[in-house]
């Protein structure tokens, strides 16, 4: 019994090298890494989407383009609805008033407009999917990483064992068992890491979705003949382009 009290994490971790303890470090940071990722882009996401309602039913509401230029110009954009509008609306603008002076200005007001709504959109879009890939990378590799931690684990296991010369069961089951738990640290790891990341792709799914039929419609405004009225804020202009 007493034998049987001294296994565990903490006696494992009495007996891990350097190796082991470099990799129970990197699990360390792995789970804080990912942790942070999806708490802080789950509070940004729903933190856009309440300011992205509000600007929609301002903007379906508003009595004109007019009404929403001089409304982003006051307020400078801070979720991807308003963005796309602003740069949508600057850029008809902008070509309304200064035709083609440049390469990236070159076809019709249509296509300009177009090719400033579709590069906001990849924008967006790189913005959203940021620290993704880490948090697929934790993903992906904790449990492998834990895996190496356990081989290493049972492998210095094994070599005790068989220089004490003690190959019996209650000799053996306890230094496998505490390898193991290198593999449950590296699934613990791995776990929410996965559901995190899939939780937010599929959020930023269903918000650029949104975002695509929302820049189709803004297109149509635009295109359509719901000009920018002469009331609007003239020093509304469009960012230059990459």
């Amino acid at each position: 019994m007493d034998a049987t009290q001294a296994m565990g994490f903490g006696h494992f971790l009495t007996r891990a090298d350097g190796l082991a303890l470099a990799i129970l470090a990197v699990m360390l940071l792995a789970s804080l890494t990912s942790w942070y990722l999806i708490l802080t882009k789950a509070l940004s996401n729903w933190s856009a989407q309440r300011r992205s309602a509000r600007f929609l039913d301002f903007f379906w509401n508003a009595p004109s383009l007019g009404a929403v230029a001089a409304h982003l110009e006051g307020r400078h954009p801070d979720e991807p609805f308003s963005h796309l509008a602003y740069h949508g609306i600057a850029a008809s603008h902008h070509h309304e008033r200064h035709g083609v002076n440049r390469l990236n200005e070159a076809g019709s007001q249509g296509e300009f407009v177009t090719r400033t709504l579709r590069k906001t959109i990849d924008e967006e879009t790189a913005r959203m999917e940021a620290g993704l890939t880490i948090l697929a990378s934790i993903g992906a590799t904790a449990p492998f990483v834990g895996l190496l931690g356990t081989v290493w684990g049972i492998y210095h296991a094994l070599v005790a064992i068989g220089i004490s010369g003690a190959g019996t069961l209650d000799q053996v089951a306890g230094p496998v068992g505490e390898a193991l738990i290198m593999t449950a640290i590296g699934l613990s790891v791995a776990i929410p890491a996965v559901l995190g990341y899939n939780f937010l792709v599929r959020s930023n799914r269903m918000t650029l979705a949104r975002l695509d039929a929302f820049a189709h419609d803004l297109f149509a405004f635009l295109a359509t003949g719901a000009k920018i009225e002469a009331q609007a804020p003239s020093n509304i202009t469009l960012l230059k382009q990459a």
